[in-house]
């Protein structure tokens, strides 16, 4: 196995300023939470509007398009040894680190990089579970109580971030009085492209478990 880095980035970028450059080792994912992004690719160029996710894995150029934007940006980064390729960032207006976790990765092993929304039912419920891969998630609307392993629930509010391995189990809690939704971006086994990744600890919880649904802007396979 090897460590990589999944990270996530907030950053903040003037209407028409060509503000990312992605080399090619780097697999990127980009959540629009504002404005409109263009993704210019060789002679190919693709767009992604307000609460809309693109895969940006390298060599591309990363520009806002009519209107000031904020964009999440999830990367997945190996564990420097010596020079290490990353994102160009410096044209960036405002740029904040909100989460970096370790991940580890099988080199022989195919990956999938996915981002999709989990929107709750008001007071959902997800019993415990866990996922194929570990991923990073980002709360874009409600409350909800989040609980890992054995410890406690601890309360996320909008713009919180946390990650979950996968392995250790998840049991989360939506609000009952406003609606909760969260994006998710993971690395997963390349066998399940366009499957659920989850599962429950006991099995029966699948039946049980509260109203969620899913949006996938991404499921992506990825080279590590």
């Amino acid at each position: 196995m090897t460590t990589y880095r999944l990270r996530l980035c907030e950053d903040r970028v003037s209407a028409g300023a060509e503000y990312l450059t992605i080399p090619a080792e780097v697999n990127c994912v980009l959540y629009v939470v504002s404005g409109e992004i263009m993704i210019q690719r060789d002679a190919a160029a693709s767009t992604a509007e307000k609460e809309k996710a693109v895969f940006a894995g390298g060599p591309c150029k990363v520009q806002a398009v009519a209107n000031d934007s904020r964009v999440l940006r999830f990367e997945l980064l190996k564990e420097p040894e010596g020079a290490e390729a990353t994102i160009d960032a410096s044209a960036v207006d405002e740029s904040r680190l909100l989460l970096e976790n370790e991940i580890s990765l099988d080199q022989n092993a195919d990956y999938l990089i996915r981002c999709d929304r989990v929107d709750f039912d008001l007071g959902s419920e997800a019993l415990p579970h866990g996922h194929r891969g570990g991923g990073i998630r980002w709360l874009a609307a409600g409350e909800l109580k989040v609980k890992q392993g054995d410890g406690k629930f601890h309360p996320m509010q909008v713009g919180d971030p946390w990650f979950e391995d996968g392995k250790i189990p998840v049991h989360a809690v939506a609000s009952t009085e406003v609606l909760t939704a969260f994006i998710r971006v993971s690395i997963q086994p390349r066998e399940i492209m366009g499957k659920s990744s989850i599962m429950y600890v006991n099995p029966e919880d699948a039946k049980r478990s509260k109203p969620r649904t899913y949006t996938v802007f991404v499921d992506e396979p990825i080279e590590i």
